[in-house]
């Protein structure tokens, strides 16, 4: 990265969106077709993208719960326990609360900010606070300011960093 890349907010770049986990007490709200994904899905996950987790929500899960459906290309990052496991959505999906996920706005590549941040979890990681496990807040990552060139840069820099992980 470059000092002459302007300083971005990601609150500039993105939407950020937190999940929610529906009441594992009522059966109807799992195992439907919504995939539902949690930190544990990308513990040792090895991949850019992901398509589904472990366990799936139906519709009615979704609106009992402070979960929301996330486009396709979303890029997830997981805001507590750990901080810092980082996915692109394949597809249309939700994540529980331990996610802060980046929707991004037109002209941001997701391979550029799968990337970016996980080049960054150090920086999310000393910002995070709490005594029984750290969590980076939503308002805190949205106020974070990264480098971040213009779309040409980003989607340059995303397609050679994936052709790395792709061999």
């Amino acid at each position: 990265m470059t000092a002459d890349w302007p300083l971005k907010k990601i609150s500039e770049v993105a939407d950020v969106v937190g999940g929610g986990t529906p009441s594992s007490k009522v059966d109807e709200y799992y195992g439907g077709e919504i995939p539902w994904i949690t930190p544990k899905d990308l513990s040792n996950y090895n991949f850019r993208g992901i398509f589904k987790g472990e366990r799936s929500i139906t519709e009615l899960g979704l609106k009992k719960s402070s979960a929301k459906l996330l486009p396709k290309n979303t890029v997830l990052m997981t805001s507590r326990a750990p901080v810092g496991y980082v996915a692109i959505a394949e597809q249309v999906l939700c994540t529980n609360q331990g996610f802060k996920s980046l929707v991004l706005k037109e002209g941001y590549d997701p391979d550029f900010f799968f990337y970016l941040l996980k080049f960054n979890v150090p920086l999310f990681e000393s910002r995070a606070t709490g005594s029984t496990f750290k969590e980076i807040s939503g308002q805190v990552l949205k106020d974070t300011e990264l480098r971040i060139p213009d779309f040409e840069t980003q989607r340059s820099i995303g397609q050679l960093l994936k052709s790395f992980d792709d061999n």
